[in-house]
């Protein structure tokens, strides 16, 4: 029974660390990353749908991407999609792809990012914290209704510990990395 909770906790915290990641992914490091686009939806036929449902994405260089619709006619749509985004970056248009140059991040605004960063990193770290709160505070309920033991209690104490420790060290790393990255001019 012990180790079945253990795992529910564990996998509410690799959601938490896979969410951090994904929301990292986001954001604008100066660099072309496609997944910048992701929560773009373009007006194709009616229906709001993901660019990279009805286009090829690609980075040919560091700061270029290129998005080529397989039907031309949505050429507008993307472009006008990406307009109303809130990327800040303006779509060139030549008739064929539409371009998306990323400039060179200012180091003002570099500082601004890796604040950015932390900041998700730490809500992270606090979501973690509440699961193994949450975790530990179900078994002792279960202490109290008799279902287990002190020293069981003790031992999924120091188990959910560890994995909160791993858990919240491996954010560190992520939130170290992007920081690198970001900075990296």
């Amino acid at each position: 029974m012990a180790s079945e909770d253990l795992k529910v906790t564990e996998e509410k915290m690799k959601k938490s660390v896979s969410l951090l990641k994904q929301e990292l992914s986001r954001l604008r490091a100066g660099r072309a990353n496609p997944a910048i686009l992701d929560k773009i939806k373009v007006d194709y036929y009616g229906v709001p749908t993901p660019i990279n449902q009805i286009a090829s994405i690609n980075v040919p260089e560091a700061r270029v991407i290129v998005i080529q619709p397989w039907d031309s006619k949505n050429l507008k749509d993307i472009e006008k999609a990406i307009q109303k985004s809130d990327i800040g970056i303006n779509p060139s248009n030549d008739g064929r792809v539409i371009r998306l140059v990323f400039p060179v991040l200012t180091e003002e605004r570099r500082k601004e990012l890796t604040k950015t960063v932390k900041k998700i990193g730490e809500d992270t770290k606090v979501a973690i914290r509440a699961i193994r709160r949450d975790a530990i505070e179900e078994y002792r309920i279960q202490k109290k209704n008799g279902e287990i033991t002190e020293d069981d209690l003790k031992m999924a104490e120091k188990d959910i510990q560890a994995l909160t420790d791993k858990y919240i060290e491996e954010v560190d790393k992520i939130v170290e990395a992007k920081e690198k990255e970001i900075l990296e001019i």
